[in-house]
Parts: structure tokens; C-alpha cells; sequence
């Protein structure tokens, strides 16, 4: 048995790239049942912990699908691409071997980042949608399917298909989702969102302000975040008066992760004390930008524009 490398999400600002579309409504996104898979896989042990599970061999799944083993309660994976955090399993359909693993370790952080398998089996993905945190569950995949590279990557015979027991350990939030709030000052920017949640900023004319100043533009009702927090976030940054982006977490297609302290200081404190499910505005005049140049590659002697959605904490 191989075991899968314990990934981790994005540690630094500096490496955006791994996320997300508007969150659904438990009744509008049912939980993912296969009585083919059911029939096929059993798998005991508590949920968090490498599972013990049998496949009834020789199976060849003639088509992908789901079922879910443990429901959980927590936010719904409702988009390909979304930031999830997993542990999983892997059998050969074929011979009902185990094939790798990932660590099962406490700490959530060490969990496997979701996009990051679907780079090499991009199958997985959309068998996935509607599955809660906190769930268990297996997913089938045939051979047509795996791809010669899925295959590679588990070690099966290329045609035979593949057995996944996935332990959905966090799910963050695919954007804001907090409620909109009113902000009377004059001279800041104003932000329009499209349907997926990805930002847009319209700076009034005028000069930049000379302070840092920020808002909450929607007010989430999760954790707060402090200093320490390890937070994963959406941003959009932009320069005063320019037309595209210099960061783009939206644009790069994955929310990133950092701790709230390491982040360049208007940033830093304009987060610390705000809650997941927030989005927030926040305006940092052109000398004051030093640690925004080093950190997010931000323009020199221009005031910056960031909009930050936050997404979760890992603990």
C-alpha cells in the first residue's frame, strides 16, 4: 500500500492557487445515493479515522456514482472546484486491494486539499456535489472514466475501474455568504458581485484616501478571526484607478490560506476581528503599500483596493 502525501491547502499568500459558487439549501441538494455502491463497499470505524472497508470483487462499476456511508451536517461541497478538506482511501474495483491512503492524522490542517485529487482524476469532482462535512462516503469510478493519468497516479490496471472512501473533513464556504450591510462613507469604492460571488470594484473619481480605511460589506455569523487565526480567504486587489487586478484569488480559481498576523498590515488589521461569512473592503493609500508590494506583488506609488471574502478557519 502507497500512501498519498499529506497536502495541505495554500500556506502562504504568496502561493494563491488552489475553490468556489454560492451554497444551496439542504432541500434543494439532496444527499448522494447509489444502491450499486451500497451493494459493493462496506466500511466501519468512526469517521475521521482510516476506516475498515471491503470491496466485493471482482466490481465494474459500468457508470460513476456515490453513496454516502456517514451524513454529516456541516456546509454542503456545491461546486466542482470548491475548497474541501479530505482523508481517503482507495481500492482496486478490479481486486478489492487497497491501493494509498492519506494519513487520517487529528489536525484538520494535515487533510488532503479536494482540488488537488481532482487535478489528477477530475471524475471526482461533480461526485462530490451535495456531500456535507462531516460525511463519509464512497465513490465509484470506472475505468472509462479514471484516465490514463488517474490510473498512473493509483496504480491500477489502465480499464479498471476504482473504489474512493472519502472523509469530508472541512468544507469552506464557496464566497461570502453574511448579510449585506450599509456604509454611508463618501469617497470608498463600491463592489458589484457576479452570480458566483466573484467581485468587481468601481472606484469613484476623486483622489484615493490618505488613511487606510475599511468596511464590512457583508457581516458573516461565524468564528472571529484574530491575529493567530489561519484563515482562508478570497481576495480581489486592484489599484486605484486601474481597469484589471494585481491578485486575483478568483481569477486563479482557489481561495488561499495565511495567517491573519502575516498578512501585510492594512490587511491584517482590517481582518482581525471579523467573521467568517464576511466580505470586506479595504482601501490602503500608495505609501503604505511597502509589504503589499513584497507579499501580493502590488503595483509601487499607487493606493491599492482589496475586496476579502472569508471563507473559514483551520484549527
Amino acid at each position: 500500500m502507497r500512501r498519498l502525501p499529506a497536502l495541505v491547502a495554500v500556506t502562504a499568500l504568496a502561493g494563491f492557487g488552489l475553490v468556489g459558487c454560492s451554497a444551496s439549501a439542504a432541500s434543494s441538494c439532496p444527499t448522494p445515493t447509489d444502491s450499486a455502491i451500497a451493494s459493493v463497499v462496506d466500511a466501519s470505524g468512526d469517521f475521521g479515522t482510516a476506516p475498515t472497508v471491503s470491496v466485493r470483487s471482482p466490481f465494474v462499476p459500468e457508470t460513476a456514482g456515490t453513496q454516502t456511508l456517514i451524513e454529516g451536517d456541516g456546509q454542503r461541497i456545491t461546486s466542482d472546484d470548491q475548497l474541501s478538506l479530505v482523508d481517503v482511501t482507495v481500492f482496486d474495483a478490479a481486486t478489492g486491494s487497497q491501493l494509498v491512503a492519506t494519513t487520517y492524522a487529528s489536525d484538520v490542517k494535515s487533510a488532503t486539499p479536494l482540488p488537488r485529487l481532482t487535478q489528477a482524476i477530475p471524475a471526482i469532482a461533480p461526485l462530490l456535489h451535495c456531500v456535507a462535512e462531516g460525511s463519509r462516503v464512497a465513490v465509484a469510478i470506472p475505468g472509462s472514466e479514471l484516465g490514463t493519468q488517474g490510473a498512473q497516479a493509483l496504480g491500477v490496471n489502465e480499464g479498471d475501474g476504482a473504489v474512493f472512501v472519502f472523509d469530508v473533513r472541512k468544507v469552506f464556504l464557496p464566497a461570502a455568504d453574511g448579510a449585506d450591510q450599509y456604509n454611508a462613507d463618501s469617497g470608498m469604492p463600491s463592489v458589484v458581485r457576479a452570480p458566483d460571488g466573484t467581485p468587481g470594484v468601481v472606484i469613484p473619481a476623486g483622489d484615493a484616501p490618505t488613511q487606510t480605511r475599511s468596511q464590512t460589506i457583508k457581516k458573516g455569523d461565524g468564528d472571529v478571526l484574530t491575529a493567530d487565526s489561519s484563515v482562508v480567504i478570497h481576495i480581489q486587489g486592484v489599484a486605484w484607478g486601474a481597469t484589471t487586478t494585481f491578485a486575483s484569488t478568483w481569477k486563479n480559481g482557489a481561495p488561499g490560506q495565511a495567517t491573519v498576523s502575516q498578512l501585510p498590515p492594512a490587511l491584517a488589521s482590517a481582518l482581525e476581528g471579523q467573521t467568517v461569512g464576511s466580505q470586506v473592503l479595504v482601501v490602503v493609500p500608495a505609501d503604505q503599500t511597502a509589504q503589499d508590494q513584497q507579499i501580493l506583488k502590488a503595483p509601487a506609488n499607487s493606493a491599492l483596493v482589496y475586496v476579502v471574502d472569508v471563507l473559514g478557519t483551520v484549527s
